[in-house]
């Protein structure tokens, strides 16, 4: 009887031969010889222990003899669809199928990656729905779940990590160019820029290295980006780079590689770490357009602040209703040497004011405390207690000089207080506040699907240790996000037409909801619905265009289809073994 996984086949020294048997190619390991008195040579003694895999040469199918000479080898599972779970999930896999499918992801992934293309889609649905990105725990997700590979093969962790290593930089290169050919360039579009890092495990991976993370600790990384199209709120394209590199140095190079794309009328929606002189002036020589966000406390933008307050935030003509904010615009240089007019567009919000009014003062009062408790030690306070406080020093400058006493600096805390509730967005092109606010606040979008990658796809630690794997990871992570970015961007419209908020329209909430639509297999080999579709996973269904009736469709379907590959396993099964004792 063979076993039900696939494996390469052993080298042992030339002890291996491949004998054809009726169009079969059967694996044999010679044990030893024996000596034959009457031809007076010694004749090996072979036993069979697998047959060839057909398609890849250098793979076999074990037999139980194989696991009597190779006690030691671990055998990497294909599990058949016998020995698949009697309770299919399918809602969630049905609505990634459908993005799929709209988006043509699995023609384009087909030709690019050709024979493996299901287990490729299968492993950035995994990461969606499972909330997590390790290889090793796929086949336990593939077993209860439906599967875009064909006849739907649960493949091993050990097929998957090959996987990982086969996929080419050509391959990534050509999707990512056929993905964004179908941009429309001659439109002027707004990317949304952001990056973040990821940690790797241990191995042999050239773009670990050591560099600072959000966090602020220096470990070792690498950093990840992905460009968003405003418009359409998908994502565009995505660069991993060296940890040491830090964002605002590879933000020039995003933007030349943008122009790559074929995206001619550019702006870029980005935040507020991007701030820097050299990188304005690179997006003005390139002809770029940009919309940053800046604190209303930021030294430069804070003076526009007081010289507008109280000019614009009670008149109704100023009021940003879909935002609950007033907003005017003013024109300005970013600094001395700018020889360009920016828009500053000041916005004030009542909420905002309460908020940060209440924060700054809560800072203020620690700031007092600890300084209490350092009085009598020789130190020298600077950054903000120096800012908000008079100090006072015993002995100021002397050796023994040391920490007295403080005085709130009263000015300076009511000025930072009046500016609670203020902030700004700088344009390059001319536009309105709201205008302005409209660009801005489509980037939450994609800070929500971009924070996704790492919360909701497993994707906090990339758990590889070859180049390979960790690009193609990666790969499958832009392709997950493409498509949970849809999910997202559905779910909120359709939300946004509902009378009440509902807990269930988030993207994880769906998900969970979506993936209790269950298949379980009867007496007679057949999957039937367990229940029928509910209410809420109707509503849901609703965002995607679909239906209860599409979900009973496609479960006939897919029933039909585990049926028939069982049907056909169970039948090879039988024609194996009658070959096996044939030949024995």
């Amino acid at each position: 009887m063979y076993l039900n996984c696939r494996l390469r086949i052993p080298d042992t020294g030339g002890k291996i031969t491949i004998k054809p048997v009726s169009g079969i190619s059967y694996v044999y390991l010679e044990q030893g010889r024996t000596y034959n008195k009457e031809k007076k040579y010694n004749v090996p003694k072979r036993t069979c222990i697998g047959k060839q895999d057909p398609e890849q040469k250098a793979y076999m199918f074990p037999n139980e003899k194989f696991l009597k000479f190779f006690p030691r080898e671990l055998l990497p599972f294909e599990l058949d669809t016998r020995m698949r779970s009697g309770c299919i999930h399918i809602g969630s896999f049905i609505v990634i199928r459908k993005i799929i499918s709209d988006y043509r992801l699995d023609e384009m992934i087909g030709r690019i990656i050709g024979r493996d293309a299901g287990l490729f889609l299968d492993l950035a649905a995994y990461s969606i729905i499972t909330e997590d990105n390790a290889g090793q725990y796929y086949p336990d997700y593939a077993y209860n779940h439906a599967l875009f590979t064909d006849d739907m093969r649960i493949y091993s962790d050990s097929k998957v990590s090959d996987f990982l290593q086969a996929v080419t930089i050509d391959q990534r290169i050509k999707f990512l160019n056929e993905w964004n050919a179908k941009r429309d360039h001659r439109e002027k579009i707004y990317i949304s820029y952001d990056a973040t890092n990821k940690k790797s495990q241990a191995g042999d991976i050239d773009m670990i290295e050591m560099g600072h993370s959000k966090n602020g600790v220096e470990e070792e990384i690498f950093n990840y980006s992905i460009a968003y199209d405003r418009t359409n709120r998908e994502p565009l394209f995505y660069e991993d780079y060296p940890g040491s590199i830090p964002d605002i140095s590879q933000l020039r190079h995003t933007l030349a590689k943008a122009k790559g794309y074929g995206y001619e009328h550019l702006g870029f929606i980005l935040d507020r770490g991007y701030f820097g002189k050299e990188n304005i002036e690179f997006m003005d020589e390139h002809g770029f357009d940009f919309v940053i966000m800046v604190k209303g406390m930021k030294a430069f933008v804070s003076e526009i602040i007081l010289e507008v307050k109280g000019s614009f935030e009670d008149d109704r003509r100023n009021s940003i209703r879909s935002f609950k904010v007033s907003g005017t615009t003013v024109k300005r240089k970013l600094y001395a040497t700018d020889k360009k007019d920016r828009y500053f567009h000041i916005y004030y919000d009542d909420g905002r004011k309460a908020r940060e009014r209440d924060e700054f003062e809560g800072k203020i009062d620690r700031m007092h405390r600890k300084l209490k408790e350092c009085i009598g030690e020789p130190i020298r306070p600077g950054g903000d207690y120096k800012k908000y406080f008079d100090l006072i020093f015993w002995h100021e400058g002397q050796a023994d000089e040391k920490f007295m006493s403080c005085v709130e600096r009263i000015d300076i805390i009511n000025r930072d207080i009046s500016l609670c509730g203020y902030f700004a967005i700088v344009t390059s092109e001319k536009m309105t506040a709201e205008e302005a606010l409209l660009l801005y606040k489509s980037r939450d979008d994609s800070e929500k699907t971009f924070r996704g990658d790492k919360s909701y796809l497993g994707a906090r630690a990339e758990r590889v240790h070859s180049n390979e794997s960790v690009d193609t990871k990666i790969f499958i992570g832009f392709v997950a996000t493409i498509i949970r970015s849809r999910i997202y961007v559905l779910l909120r419209e359709e939300m946004s037409r509902m009378e009440k908020k509902q807990n269930y329209m988030t993207v994880p909430a769906a998900l969970k909801e979506l993936d209790k639509i269950e298949m379980l297999k009867g007496a007679d080999g057949e999957y039937i619905l367990d229940y029928a579709v509910t209410a809420t996973q109707k509503a849901i269904l609703k965002a995607f265009g679909m239906t209860a009736d599409n979900i009973h469709k496609q479960a006939r379907e897919i029933s039909s289809d585990l049926m028939r590959v069982e049907k056909e396993a169970i039948e090879a099964a039988a024609k194996m073994s009658e070959t096996e004792g044939d030949k024995q």
